[in-house]
């Protein structure tokens, strides 16, 4: 774990975030507070993937829905 003072992380702001892709980072404060540099990961997703409802609709009840739109 690397720690930064509070002055030392603005001063070298892009070898902190460097730093906190490997290991965990502290910043601390002179009043005592200390705040972490936690990265976050990029998930690879799909606009497109998105998660299923819950529905009482059967497969036949959809189908009749798309004939019924496309006959109209």
């Amino acid at each position: 774990m690397k720690v930064f003072t509070y002055s030392e992380a603005r001063q070298n702001l892009s070898e902190l975030l460097n730093t906190a892709q490997n290991e965990k980072v502290e910043i601390r404060r002179r009043d005592g507070s200390i705040f972490s540099i936690v990265p976050k990961t990029k998930k690879e997703k799909s606009p497109f993937d998105v998660s299923g409802i819950k529905t009482r609709a059967t497969t036949q009840d959809i189908l009749d829905a798309v004939r019924e739109s496309r006959a109209g």
